[in-house]
């Protein structure tokens, strides 16, 4: 999808019928489509082909001949099967950038488990390490281990394009859940492998850092970061706390992690006093990061999320007008292309046979006919 807002032409290859699994993944749905589908969908192309049918396999070797990337996510050795892995389409295609995503890897002792982000995001730690201080390891609110998987594929993909500018060959890309959420374990991994401290849950609060979570205030929450002494000073000073800068245990970051629970509950007592809004007014200007804890309703009334065009709409074939959250960067010389709507199954499978694979109007029919392809009727 970052691709496809890029300029790319991504053309999703879809299995007649059903379709990508997460057009069935609600409610909510917004008339037959799916929200969850159609929020990670846009600027795509979608062709049903039936890759088991010998015609659809053909279709897919031609694809792979005249395209640049292909992104697969089936179970390491299946494509290989059938005559659509890497070592078959290079040979079609030297140049192509190949960019397999699994679940664990294309080889090691888990390669050919099925993995879904709740599985990874458990196996890798994550879970482990998020929820309250005293509870039950919790999945995150979004599919971490997901969307950092297309983020390293992404960043991967565009390395080995520069990388084929070079040489003039393509690549064969190994992306993977477990391997994307290890190493965004980040200081919790080095702790572990430096010091041997394994790891805990903390709520919103931070292991190493003091004052740096959220608060409950009068109304509801605000979150404080406190990431230096000038800083914890700047906080007391807005609490009218400032006899807690004199104190001796608080007086470094490390004294105030080893006093945390004195301090913090001082702390709470003297936000609950105030509003949300009242301690942003006060915070204003303080060199001190703070925020609320927003609900979604709050986030897309934000300013700043307006202002940075963090709501896209188009209009979609079936759903009407819908809105999906926007392409989160920006660039200085070129705007980003689209956006098109999420697509239908196979909404552009005739386009693409005809416009991508310059396929005749008897080859078409021929393949609709054979049911190696289906065209969707709505377009």
């Amino acid at each position: 999808m970052i691709l496809g807002d890029l300029g790319a032409e991504v053309i999703k290859v879809e299995r007649p019928g059903g379709g990508d699994d997460t057009r069935a993944w609600g409610p909510p749905f917004v008339a037959s489509e799916s929200v969850y589908f159609l929020s990670i969908n846009r600027n795509k192309k979608s062709i049903a082909v039936d890759m088991k049918h010998a015609r659809g396999a053909e279709i897919i070797q031609q694809l792979a001949a005249v395209s640049d990337v292909l992104v697969e996510n089936f179970l390491p050795g299946k494509l290989p099967q059938m005559g659509l892995g890497y070592a078959e389409l290079s040979r079609v295609n030297p140049q192509l950038v190949y960019c397999s995503i699994s679940g664990y890897g294309q080889t090691g002792p888990q390669c050919q488990s099925p993995g879904y982000d709740s599985i990874a995001s458990a196996v890798s730690g994550m879970m482990h390490i998020t929820g309250p201080e005293d509870g039950e390891p919790v999945r995150p609110g979004v599919a971490m281990t997901d969307l950092a998987t297309g983020l390293y594929a992404h960043g991967a993909i565009m390395a080995a394009l520069l990388q084929r500018h070079k040489t003039g060959r393509g690549v064969h890309i190994d992306c993977n859940l477990l391997s994307s959420q290890v190493s965004c374990l980040s200081h919790i991994a080095a702790n572990y492998l430096n010091a041997g401290k394994e790891a805990k849950r903390w709520g919103t609060a931070h292991e190493s850092i003091v004052p740096y979570q959220g608060f409950r205030t009068k109304d509801g929450h605000l979150v404080v970061a406190a990431g230096n002494n000038k800083q914890f000073i700047r906080v007391c000073q807005v609490l009218d706390l400032q006899n807690l800068t004199e104190d001796p245990k608080y007086r470094t970051n490390q004294l105030r992690v080893q006093n945390r629970k004195q301090l913090l509950q001082t702390l709470s007592q003297r936000f609950l006093q105030e509003t949300t809004a009242d301690w942003l007014r006060r915070f204003q200007g303080s060199g001190v990061p703070v925020g609320p804890i927003n609900s979604i309703q709050e986030v897309f009334s934000e300013p700043q999320v307006k202002h940075n065009g963090l709501i896209q709409e188009m209009q979609h074939p079936t759903a009407g007008r819908i809105a999906v959250p926007g392409p989160a960067v920006r660039f200085s010389s070129f705007p980003l292309s689209g956006p098109t709507p999420p697509p239908l199954i196979g909404q552009h499978t005739v386009q693409v046979l005809r416009d991508t694979l310059s396929c005749s109007d008897d080859v078409i029919k021929e393949l609709l006919e054979s049911r190696a392809v289906a065209q969707n009727e709505v377009s």
